[in-house]
């Protein structure tokens, strides 16, 4: 994977930095969530108690807001004019990682609420292709400024 990563960042075309893009969106993503499902199971082993309706889905509008500020974030960054293009494009998809990795992990915290992770991880695949659907877009931007 690395070295596939290296190949697409050395060959510097659009459609390849937008692959090693990808590529460091779902690292990101990855390092922050994996973590999450071996806690969330050793949470689910106390017996947490079940959440009401009502706060599960503040908790999800808070997983939602939280995850459209570091989309925006991820755009800001993308939009660096002091770095090269292929940096800026690469920090904006690291960054875009966190997106669905918030309510990714918010919904490993209700394991034993089937319909609150359905919710949450709803939410995460979501926030996953809006990240993985605005890095071309980043890259684009980014070539255009360095033109």
């Amino acid at each position: 994977m690395l070295d596939a990563f290296a190949r697409e960042l050395r060959a510097g075309t659009p459609a390849d930095l937008t692959r090693a893009a990808r590529r460091a969106q779902a690292a990101a993503f990855l390092a922050l969530a994996v973590p999450g499902l071996p806690l969330g199971g050793l949470y689910l082993l106390t017996r947490p108690a079940p959440l009401a309706a009502v706060w599960v889905a503040a908790l999800a509008l808070l997983a939602a807001l939280l995850a459209l500020v570091a989309l925006r974030l991820a755009r800001r960054a993308a939009r660096d004019p002091v770095q090269p293009p292929a940096r800026t494009a690469l920090a904006a998809a690291m960054q875009a990682g966190t997106a669905p990795a918030v309510p990714f992990l918010l919904g490993c915290a209700f394991l034993a609420q089937p319909a609150a992770v359905a919710l949450l991880w709803g939410l995460a695949v979501c926030a996953y292709a809006a990240a993985w659907a605005s890095v071309p877009g980043w890259v684009k931007a980014g070539a255009t400024r360095a033109d």
